[in-house]
């Protein structure tokens, strides 16, 4: 080993920092090209067809709501509320409804005994009538969480 890949410091050999790494070539270097001019700046403009009809109150609204504050939150659990207080009902309705069959059959043994189209009518009422019965109530109870959902939207834009 020469002393081209040594150095010495002090009466000490030390390793060649560069030794055992892959010595690249450096890059010829680029060639300095003039800059071209900035093209020359326009000013934007906006351009306004129609303002918008929404009130200050409605922004404020739409904001508390995205931003999800206090009284964002405020506003959707009373639409959560009144939700839950729609999808109750009806499911007691159901409940009240598909509950009192066993009553009836109870309190009235000679009801029992009716036959409609040759069928009695307790499996009628049991096996056929909840279906039409539910789907029903499912109708409207989305037809009322619609509403409800339309009048919170009416409220936070108006």
């Amino acid at each position: 080993m020469t002393d081209d890949f040594y150095r010495n410091v002090g009466g000490i050999r030390e390793p060649d920092p560069t030794l055992g790494k892959s010595v690249q070539p450096e890059p010829a270097p680029e060639p300095v090209l003039p800059e071209p001019e900035p093209p020359p700046r326009v000013r934007r403009q906006r351009v306004v067809l129609a303002e918008p009809s929404r009130s200050a109150g409605s922004l404020r609204a739409r904001v508390e709501l995205e931003q999800q504050t206090s009284w964002g939150e405020l506003l959707i659990k009373d639409l959560i509320k009144v939700q839950l207080r729609s999808g109750v009902a009806l499911a007691l309705l159901v409940l009240a409804v598909l509950g009192a069959l066993p009553a009836v059959f109870f309190f009235w043994p000679s009801f029992t005994d009716l036959r409609f189209v040759g069928i009695p009518l307790p499996w009628l009422l049991l096996g056929v009538t909840p279906f039409p019965l539910l789907f029903g109530v499912g109708l409207w109870y989305n037809r009322l969480a619609e509403r409800h959902e339309r009048d919170f939207v009416d409220m936070i834009e108006n």
